[in-house]
């Protein structure tokens, strides 16, 4: 039986894994986002007739930064299925948020989103609605 020295067997790893090829992880891709419709959306607080924001959607992904709408936010995708998304965004010097949307159609999406915008809290249970062309 031979007896290899430490330095012959870091030698036989590091050739074992020179062979080896990295593959990239697939980015997320948030596409339960990009099939809802294109528009005009009223956002709720569920449980409230009252609407609390109104916006034009071009790009759903406006919807996951609903308390930071013009803040350069990087983000980190938590959930990414055909149904559901949840995101955690970071915005210096603005707060930071996560918020979860579930799809129900594509002209309607429950978002739940909290965490900190201009130093303060916030949580709000939302339900969103396509109201038509913007």
């Amino acid at each position: 039986m031979a007896i290899f020295s430490p330095i012959l067997r870091y030698s036989f790893a590091v050739a074992a894994l020179a062979g080896a090829t990295a593959v990239p992880a697939q980015a997320p891709s948030l596409a339960m986002l990009d099939g809802l419709e294109k528009g005009s959306w009223q956002l709720r607080e569920r449980g409230n007739d009252a609407v609390l924001q109104t916006i034009c959607v071009g790009d759903a992904r406006r919807m996951i930064q609903i308390q930071h709408p013009r803040a350069n936010c990087s983000r980190y995708i938590i959930e990414d299925t055909p149904k559901s998304v949840t995101v955690h965004y970071t915005c210096p010097g603005a707060g930071h948020g996560r918020t979860s949307i579930r799809n129900e159609t594509n002209r309607l999406v429950q978002i739940d989103t909290q965490g900190i915008a201009d130093g303060k809290p916030f949580s709000h249970a939302i339900e969103a609605r396509r109201a038509g062309p913007c």
